[in-house]
């Protein structure tokens, strides 16, 4: 059943259609251009819509063009999974107060490293810290899975192979050509049980469908990080990504105007392994965003149960049951 069918049904047994538009007025809010972005905003869309009634456009978006709408135009009114790193302009506009932030909507921020799966560190533990990786190379099949050609963390990882002198300790370096290619190595170490170490993020499809464990690179100095983002970084070190900040935030006048709304938004977070679950589940069903948000609200009333206000509550009771 797509969002808007369960939005229609919704509204005729809830009775929420039509007037109770008038009770939140139109906002609008960001649909970011990444899976789980839409998932966000497809679920946001229908407690907003359904439990607040409001009127709600979605606004194509990433992070720095939208940031960069609310500092020229004030708009959109909520910038949902707003990934803050890489954005200068963030953290002028929430010290100024432009912008308020409300929660990290991921609440693992968004995470990065190398992974291994988890069959072969419930076997052998000393695998999820680096040392142990580099006493044992032929556990991890004497191949670290890099990023492909061209991504910043490409960079990183040649910095950490070279930092860990991964050649001398028998571990070949190998960069994929595509992202496509990098997960299907995962998915195809899966199948056969096979031993297999390799850069991944979460929350992320590949990680719902296959359970990995990220390992301890031993340092988590800011400075040393940048220093491996660069291509021409003098001194790599071994070191463990930094995670992102994911966060919702509103616009002051949106905060101001509408405290319901923004208790709401304040309130609604996923965990990595949750969205990493349904962005799984999404690729499985060949499903939509909106399909996928309609996934999660048949089947978790639980959680967002616990978002939502009494009035909300109210409307949506026949969801909740």
């Amino acid at each position: 059943m797509k969002l808007k069918m369960f939005l229609a049904s919704a509204a005729i047994a809830l009775g929420t259609a039509g007037a109770a538009k008038a009770e939140c007025g139109d906002i609008s809010i960001t649909e970011m251009d990444w899976a789980s972005g839409i998932i966000v905003t497809s679920i946001s869309t229908f407690l907003l819509e359904q439990g607040y009634g409001c009127a709600v456009t979605k606004v194509p978006a990433s992070s720095t063009p939208a940031v960069a709408s609310v500092a020229e135009t004030g708009e959109p009114d909520i910038l949902t999974e707003l990934w803050t790193n890489g954005v200068p302009a963030y953290d002028g506009l929430v010290e100024t107060g432009k912008l308020i932030e409300l929660t990290n909507v991921l609440t693992d921020g968004g995470v990065e490293g190398l992974w291994v799966p988890k069959y072969m560190a419930d076997e052998h533990p000393e695998l999820a810290m680096i040392d142990g990786i580099l006493a044992n190379p032929e556990l991890v099949g004497n191949r670290f899975h890099s990023c492909p050609v061209g991504w910043t963390c490409q960079r990183i990882g040649k910095h950490i192979a070279q930092a860990g002198d991964f050649e001398a300790n028998g571990i070949e370096l190998f960069e994929h050509g595509s992202g496509e290619t990098l997960a299907a190595s995962i998915a195809s170490a899966y199948d056969t049980k096979e031993p297999w170490l390799g850069y991944y993020w979460a929350p992320t499809s590949i990680l719902g469908k296959y359970p990995m464990v990220l390992v301890d690179l031993g340092g988590n100095d800011v400075s040393a990080h940048d220093c491996n983002r660069q291509e021409d970084c003098a001194t790599p070190k071994l070191n463990n990504w930094p995670s992102s900040d994911v966060v919702t935030v509103v616009t002051d006048t949106f905060a101001e105007s509408h405290p319901a709304e923004t208790e709401l938004m304040s309130k609604m977070s996923f965990s990595n392994n949750l969205m990493s679950g349904l962005l799984a589940w999404q690729e499985e069903n060949n499903a939509s965003g909106e399909e996928t948000a309609v996934h999660f609200l048949k089947n978790n009333p639980d959680i967002w149960g616990e978002w939502i206000n009494d009035a909300a509550r109210e409307k949506l009771s026949a969801l909740l049951k």
